[in-house]
């Protein structure tokens, strides 16, 4: 467990010293007909590169250093489900400026528009885990 909030926090830290916490950075991202601001771009090329090196000497591990197997994905189709989440998902990111990362760090450092959107994440993801069963695919 102390790795896992060692690497949020480390996330957190990310997102806060690169702006991307602010709703108003990403909206800029998204506003490619107006005042476009390019830097989200810069921030996700950056995430990849940092990422795929460590990706490549994981899949080589027998097993992870924290844990007994890795967890990768195993479904590689484009199904029903992975469009409609999609779609939700992109579109409260467009409405709202967040996506689930930027808000909890938000919501720590007590932005009230954080709030409302992490109390939609979490009534969605409730109504998910209602109405979807677990471990259920379009198959």
């Amino acid at each position: 467990m102390i790795p896992a909030v060692l690497a949020g926090a480390l996330f957190a830290f990310g997102l806060a010293i690169s702006g991307m916490a602010d709703p108003a950075k990403v909206t800029a991202f998204l506003d490619v007909t107006g005042h476009w601001d390019p830097t989200l771009a810069f921030v996700m090329f950056g995430a990849i590169a940092v990422h795929l090196p460590f990706v490549r000497l994981a899949k080589q591990r027998a097993r992870p250093l924290f844990g007994d197997v890795f967890h990768w994905p195993d479904l590689k189709q484009i199904d029903g489900k992975l469009v409609v989440g999609s779609a939700v998902f992109g579109v409260g990111w467009g409405l709202s400026g967040y996506c689930p990362g930027p808000a909890l760090a938000s919501l720590v450092g007590g932005a009230s528009s954080a709030l409302v959107f992490v109390a939609a994440m979490v009534t969605g993801i409730a109504v998910t885990r209602r109405f979807v069963p677990a471990g259920a695919d379009d198959r």
